[in-house]
């Protein structure tokens, strides 16, 4: 056991020090994500926002708040890597463009992603946030965010696709009622499932 502890942690670091994109960050490079080989749920999503960044911790912004409350976690579970791991596309903060921020760096999930996922043994459910985690991870995507996450049910119960919880996103959350008619329930009730089940 102490041998696969001092591996995951051993992993953990390597990827803490990565340096691949350094290049081409402006803030320079700082992968911030969470993960241990135990957790329940993993979140994919985008990249790592300014916020994010300066503080050295995922969704550490009003992104994170309200995706907290899509899913009906405290900020207490969310932050166990234990019960939920967070690996976005890109690690660390990829700079901002004229309409946000610019896409996850194309280098990480090659280098990173596949070497993480792997050891994620016990995971129960994957959300998959916005379009290029979406890309990835579910081969029969639609061509857009809305139409994935409109389609939700075919991914159901081990994957569920969700738009970004960004403020950027309030309107097409204003366009898109039955996202929290219909889906948010879904989505509480199944993280609420899988959360008692590591807890028991």
């Amino acid at each position: 056991m102490d041998n696969h502890n001092d591996a995951s942690t051993e992993l953990l670091n390597k990827v803490r020090h990565c340096s691949l994109c350094a290049a081409h960050l402006p803030l320079g490079p700082r992968p911030i994500l969470q993960w241990h080989p135990q957790a329940r749920i993993l979140i994919a999503g985008q990249a790592p926002g300014r916020k994010a960044h300066d503080a050295g911790l995922p969704f550490a912004d009003a992104s994170g708040e309200r995706l907290r409350g899509w899913m009906g976690l405290t900020a207490e579970q969310f932050y166990n890597p234990q019960l939920v791991a967070i690996l976005p596309m890109g690690f660390c903060f990829p700079g901002t463009g004229k309409s946000g921020d610019l896409p996850p760096r194309p280098e990480c999930a090659p280098a990173w992603r596949q070497t993480l996922l792997k050891p994620l043994k016990q995971l129960q459910l994957t959300i998959v946030i916005g379009q290029y985690a979406q890309a990835y991870h579910l081969p029969t995507a639609q061509p857009s965010v809305t139409h994935t996450v409109a389609s939700w049910q075919d991914y159901w119960p081990d994957i569920i696709p969700l738009p970004h919880p960004s403020p950027r996103n309030n309107i097409w959350l204003k366009r898109n009622p039955w996202f929290a008619e219909q889906l948010l329930p879904k989505l509480q009730a199944r993280v609420k499932q899988v959360l008692l089940l590591k807890l028991q």
